[in-house]
């Protein structure tokens, strides 16, 4: 009876966990979570990337959103170079010409950044395809409470940075959207006399002051704005995504290599042909890591240049514009643009810096696995592995600089160069 009672636990036992198995199976894979939360804003820009399958449907309709939104921003990007060297011509005053300067640089790296990512969408569903695989090998390999946590903290992790930079961006296109209307209403109420504004100095083949075209060209400017602005958000979330899933998959090896070795408290290792198929695995994971990262370097490393040179001119020009100008308002709003130019350039750095980090800790895992319990040939072939590991994966700007936090560093310290220069230029 005893006996019964044993195997009907048992069996009960084996069922549970095979019922947990399946269940942890077909829940969605966190990188699918995680990519669905931004598809939103790849429609509004028209950029064809999902995290699901894509239809011949889904190219037609984003290559015509894309197009749209191109020629719309276009229009208004040309407006707004005319305006500025009609500045240049017509001796406008500096602190004019360089309200304007800042909002072109933004909107050419928009411009640049979606076109880069449009031009490697094979590799962007590449790397996608190769860490959906990745995650699904992962869930087949046995749980570890230290893995689970690596996995939530990198899931948790992007997806808060993610959500708080939603609140910042929307900020930002708020405060350029209002800014214009509080102070018509603002002079309206002092003065008793209607000036009406707008939220860019853009050059029309009309008088875009002119009441009945006002609010029209009001509208524009907007859309032209969420443009730039969704557009940058998009490439960038994308980056940071591949970055953490990435990173989550070189702490999760590390994890493996450094309990690759078990011992049967005799100090010999328990089967060695076994720990040798272990020990392939761990290799061809290692070199799909080394192949993510190279696929995302092609994806992202002219726009990162780009991103680089243009970034020492925005916080430069942003932070002339909130020392230089007297109205609140717009000091108000080219404060929280410096903000937006200094956060989106450090996480790009960021990102970045932690790849790079989490791939030298591999090396790391091999010297603290149980190297000394293993055969020679497997401790020689520990040793290669080590030593490729000491050669981190890397992301580049074209390779002209690596993209880690000392570029970071770099950057804030042509910004501060060409600021000085701007102060001594204006005084």
């Amino acid at each position: 009876m005893t006996e019964k009672s044993i195997i009907s636990n048992s069996d009960l036992i084996e069922e549970d966990t095979f019922v947990h198995t399946m269940a942890t199976q077909e829940e969605p894979l966190l990188i699918v979570k995680t990519i669905h939360r931004i598809e939103f804003l790849f429609r509004c820009v028209g950029i064809n990337i999902k995290s699901s399958e894509k239809t011949r449907s889904d190219y037609i309709r984003n290559r015509s959103v894309y197009i749209f939104n191109f020629i719309w921003l276009n229009i208004d990007l040309a407006g707004a170079v005319v305006w500025f060297l009609a500045g240049i011509a017509n001796s406008k005053s500096f602190t004019e010409l360089t309200y304007v300067s800042p909002c072109i640089t933004l909107s050419f790296l928009g411009n640049f950044k979606s076109l880069y990512l449009i031009f490697r969408e094979n590799n962007v569903d590449k790397l996608i395809e190769v860490l959906k695989n990745l995650e699904i090998k992962e869930r087949s390999r046995e749980n570890d409470e230290e893995k689970d946590k690596i996995i939530k903290t990198e899931h948790n992790f992007v997806s808060t940075v993610i959500s708080v930079l939603n609140v910042f961006y929307f900020v930002l296109v708020v405060a350029f959207a209002l800014s214009p209307v509080s102070l018509v209403a603002l002079k309206y109420f002092t003065t008793n006399e209607v000036e009406l504004l707008l939220p860019f100095l853009i050059l029309y083949p009309f008088d875009a002051y002119d009441l009945k075209y006002w609010p029209w060209v009001y509208l524009r400017q907007i859309w032209s704005e969420v443009i730039v602005v969704v557009g940058i958000c998009a490439t960038d979330y994308m980056f940071y995504i591949f970055c953490t899933y990435i990173r989550m998959q070189f702490r999760l090896l590390r994890h493996n290599i450094e309990k690759m070795i078990p011992s049967d408290g005799n100090n010999h290792v328990r089967d060695n042909k076994e720990l040798r198929e272990h020990f392939v695995g761990m290799i061809k994971w290692h070199q799909d890591l080394i192949s993510s990262t190279n696929i995302l370097e092609s994806v992202y490393t002219r726009s990162t240049l780009l991103n680089f040179v243009s970034s020492s001119v925005l916080i430069c020009l942003t932070g002339f514009n909130v020392l230089a100008i007297s109205d609140v308002a717009i000091v108000v709003t080219f404060l929280s643009f410096l903000f937006m130019s200094l956060l989106q350039i450090f996480f790009l750095c960021f990102f970045g810096d932690l790849l790079i980090a989490s791939s030298m800790e591999v090396g790391d895992a091999v010297y603290n696995c149980r190297w000394y319990l293993a055969d020679t040939s497997l401790g020689k072939d520990l040793l290669l592995v080590q030593t490729r590991a000491q050669t981190p994966c890397k992301l580049t700007a074209s390779n002209f600089s690596e993209v880690n936090l000392k570029a970071f560093m770099k950057i804030l310290s042509t910004a501060w160069s060409y600021f000085a220069l701007l102060q001594t230029l204006y005084k």
